[in-house]
């Protein structure tokens, strides 16, 4: 891993490239309430900036393993930590609506008066929040598999870790001591679990035997994750499109890398954001007034397409576009198209 120095106007700053030579900058900004945000600027110092959210549970260091991606696009990615993961203070009692307030301190600090932002996955409802509360901040916004609270059997399609995870949420929302869900933190109603991957399964049915199995089954959860058996192990349910991604031994090295990241200061930071995204959420998406292109694949088996389809519907100005026989995984095939669609609403 190397460094550079650039100039940006009097000040000189430090950058790192990765072996794969990209470009990225790391840093701590101090918020108003004395927390600590880590954020990381990803890609061409010079490229136009684009406000990244990453999913659920993920860190600043999430990228997508194809690096032409950060190097070639012309763009410059800001991402952060939220409360509780990696380099960033836990915010217990925390929203959604919370971290909307945190980011438009963040892009303060950097000088970002208006820039566009997309948000995958758990980071979906994030960057609507972002929208609904700080309209002018955010010229248009883009929700890549965004979760979204479940109804019916769609809570049974989810891989299990997180089906598991997300009954024990609803049976206990002042007893869960750590995540809750895996990938996509997403709140559930009726026969919406049994269509989960099987972990995420395995957590709605823990619900009702309290606080001691779910927390027994989120430490064993969180070892797989960050051990050998990884993401991929955790998730070896998941629809073929996924499996065919997490196979790559790259992809499989940057996701341990990231989840140890992720969750080192434990899982506190995690179960408050699956809490928030599980509960009824503390904004309304139509108070979204930026234009929304939302992406979704018709297998994802992490945050249902017919979950999204009731947040689409609250939207006043979006564009669901869907991908046939793909799944939660399928915005890294799909990066390059994602990013250039958003930039094209934001000139």
């Amino acid at each position: 891993m190397g460094h550079l120095q650039v100039s940006v106007g009097d000040e000189v700053k430090s950058l790192q490239r990765t072996e794969d030579g990209v470009v990225f900058e790391d840093g701590l900004l101090e918020l108003s309430d004395g927390r600590e945000m880590a954020w990381r600027w990803w890609g061409d110092p010079d490229g136009k900036p684009v406000f990244r959210i990453q999913g659920t549970p993920s860190s600043r260091l999430q990228r997508n393993p194809d690096a032409s991606v950060q190097r070639n696009l012309g763009v410059r990615f800001l991402m952060a930590d939220r409360p509780g993961y990696g380099g960033s203070t836990r915010k217990p009692g925390r929203g959604i609506a919370d971290i909307a307030d945190d980011y438009a301190q963040l892009l303060d600090a950097h000088g970002l008066d208006r820039v566009p932002a997309m948000g995958t996955s758990g980071g979906g409802p994030h960057v609507l929040a972002l929208a609904a509360r700080h309209p002018d901040r955010v010229p248009a916004a883009t929700v890549v598999v965004g979760g979204t609270p479940l109804q019916g059997d769609e809570v049974a399609r989810l891989v299990g870790v997180n089906a598991r995870g997300y009954a024990l949420a609803e049976e206990h929302p002042d007893r869960v001591p750590a995540a809750t869900v895996v990938v996509g933190g997403t709140p559930l109603q009726g026969d919406e679990v049994a269509r989960l991957v099987g972990v995420n399964a395995r957590g709605y049915a823990l619900a009702e035997e309290g606080w001691e199995p779910l927390h027994e089954f989120l430490v064993e959860i969180r070892e797989r994750l960050v051990g050998d058996e990884g993401m991929q192990g955790v998730l070896s349910d998941a629809p073929a499109s996924d499996r065919a991604i997490m196979t790559d031994p790259l992809w499989q090295r940057m996701s341990r890398e990231n989840i140890a990241e992720t969750l080192r200061q434990g899982a506190e930071g995690w179960t408050d954001e699956s809490l928030a995204m599980h509960r009824e959420w503390d904004f309304d998406p139509a108070d979204v007034k930026s234009s929304v292109t939302w992406w979704h694949g018709d297998d994802d088996m992490n945050a249902p397409l017919s979950a999204a389809r009731r947040i689409v519907a609250r939207l006043p100005g979006v564009d669901l576009r869907v991908w046939h026989d793909e799944g939660h995984f399928a915005s890294l095939i799909h990066d390059r198209e994602i990013v250039a669609e958003l930039l094209s609403r934001s000139s």
